[in-house]
């Protein structure tokens, strides 16, 4: 990208940050039969956006020339991924959070990257495993996890 769309963009990123911390202060601090509230993940997501944010605004001082050229946009791996995206939120419930969450990181793997499927598949059954895990035996939360059938 350029460097004055960085810029703006880690603005706009830390601002949505801090309004996600600020407004999941205000969401309740514990859920029936989970020691883990759901204030929990929104403030931790609006921190890491917010660390994310100011980490690309310090990037954007690093540049050294900016490109002359313009960028062409790719819509068909915007829309790829935003389709899977809207796909992922209807059906979690469904099929439940490892098996969406694994469908969903393996095909915006492949949309990103094509030729490594085998380390595409890799790291997205890791990390659908590792955050369930995280989340639920270690965090003692409740997901979705499995569908019924399965």
């Amino acid at each position: 990208m350029s460097k004055a769309f960085d810029r703006y963009s880690s603005v706009i990123f830390m601002v949505i940050g801090i309004f996600f911390v600020v407004e999941s202060q205000k969401i309740s601090e514990s859920a029936y039969g989970s020691n883990v509230g759901p204030d929990m993940f929104p403030t931790i997501l609006g921190a890491v956006l917010v660390l994310l944010s100011l980490r690309l605004f310090y990037e954007t001082f690093k540049y050294v020339n900016e490109q002359k050229g313009k960028e062409e946009l790719d819509y068909k791996r915007f829309f790829i991924i935003l389709i899977s995206a809207i796909l992922y939120a209807s059906f979690i419930e469904t099929l439940g959070f490892i098996l969406t969450t694994f469908l969903f990181l393996l095909v915006s793997f492949i949309a990103m990257d094509k030729k490594n499927i085998l380390k595409s598949i890799v790291i997205a059954a890791c990390f659908s495993g590792g955050v369930y895990y995280l989340f639920v035996e270690v965090l003692e939360g409740s997901l979705p996890g499995f569908p019924t059938w399965f």
